[in-house]
């Protein structure tokens, strides 16, 4: 979740990098606008942990790695970073603050930030050669959206209860269970 900061606060790239690794507060860049991210909820945070679990699990012994929501995500162009939920990439990274060639982005939709994720976010993501994955997980119901790359663009498929979910760009199919596990106990 974000909220965007005064105009006045405009910023180039270097600035907006340089002031997150003092500032308290986590905060995305897109084009030298700055906005804040808001806390998550309970349901928001065990879906993605268990999304993470998953993942390490799965890419242990492997040159992949999974992110959660501290390491940004460089779309150079856009001018923008942001935090996704989750990603992984293979990529040996030049900054240890940031990736920029993720194989699967994965964001956790909270009411505030939805719309921005399906929309905006999504093609900015799109944008990276490298990714081959853009997965949206509802956090109140059982709703899996995956956009992969195809020869002829992007394809969506939607996953509801009972279905198990193949994330080709990491070889691993998800039960839908196992991403919602304890989420509304």
């Amino acid at each position: 979740m974000s909220v965007p900061l005064p105009k006045s606060n405009y910023i180039g790239p270097e600035d907006y990098l340089e002031m997150e690794l003092s500032s308290p507060v986590k905060n995305e860049y897109l084009a030298g606008e700055v906005f804040a991210i808001t806390g998550t909820n309970d349901s928001h945070n065990l879906i993605a942990g268990n999304l993470y679990m998953l993942f390490r699990e799965h890419l242990r012994g492997t040159p992949c790695r999974v992110f959660m929501s501290d390491v940004k995500l460089k779309v150079a162009a856009a001018d923008a970073y942001f935090y996704p939920d989750l990603m992984v990439t293979c990529e040996t990274a030049p900054d240890s603050h940031f990736r920029e060639q993720p194989k699967l982005v994965v964001e956790v939709l909270s009411d505030s930030t939805a719309k921005f994720d399906r929309e905006d976010k999504r093609q900015l993501y799109q944008s990276l050669d490298s990714l081959q994955e853009y997965v949206l997980v509802a956090q109140s119901c059982m709703d899996v959206r995956v956009y992969r790359r195809t020869d002829d663009g992007w394809d969506m498929n939607i996953y509801t209860d009972g279905a198990t979910i193949p994330l080709a760009s990491v070889e691993l199919n998800i039960p839908i269970e196992s991403i919602y596990e304890a989420a509304w106990d």
